[in-house]
């Protein structure tokens, strides 16, 4: 009841009545247009700076060498102890070796403990 006499406000007030003059006709590029420009936004500011830090990546991980200090995405830290084309042997501890995807570490190590450093071990210290 509500709904119907609102409607009926609406229109006889001429909210809803539209003159035919007053409306422009559209131009037919205009949504096409607006699709271009959402593929450019999306590719400047998704898709790009993606493909970038891939590239970068990629690079770090051919970068890498025997003896590198690395910290894995699951958190492991390491120094690598042999390299083969997909998987790196990542000695954890000492005789305590993990053969990881080459794909799963994720930087350097900054923390390179001194070997004559009391708390070598404990890297919170």
């Amino acid at each position: 009841m509500l709904r119907a006499s609102l409607c009926f406000l609406l229109i006889s007030s001429g909210l809803l009545a539209q003159d035919a003059a007053a409306v422009k006709p559209q131009s037919d590029w205009s949504p096409l247009v607006g699709i271009v420009l959402m593929l450019g936004v999306f590719f400047f500011f998704i898709i790009l700076p993606q493909s970038r830090k891939a590239k970068k990546h990629a690079e770090f991980l051919n970068s890498l060498q025997k003896g590198d200090a690395v910290v894995t995405q699951a958190g492991l830290y390491g120094k690598i102890a042999g390299i083969a084309e997909k998987v790196v042997t990542l000695e954890i501890a000492p005789n305590v070796r993990v053969r990881i995807d080459r794909q799963t570490i994720l930087a350097k190590d900054e923390f390179t403990p001194d070997s004559k450093d009391k708390n070598s071990g404990d890297r919170a210290a």
